[in-house]
């Protein structure tokens, strides 16, 4: 009977430490998935602002370099 609790004992820890790493990894994931909304987010916001722009009499075209 002590071997079969151990044995259960054992498997329970290693499902543990397995559920812990994929909590781990997913959690990164998310973080990771969370810095590129905020990067999508930034450049969407940055290309509205420039539609939002108005247009001059050369269509919103700088004029060039000298």
């Amino acid at each position: 009977m002590e071997f079969q609790l151990r044995q259960r004992m054992a498997e329970l820890r290693a499902e543990y430490d397995k559920g812990q790493q994929t909590l781990m990894d997913l959690e990164r994931q998310a973080e990771n998935l969370r810095q590129t909304l905020l990067r999508i987010s930034g450049a969407v916001q940055v290309l509205q602002e420039l539609l939002d722009e108005p247009q001059g009499a050369d269509g919103g075209k700088a004029a060039p370099p000298a």
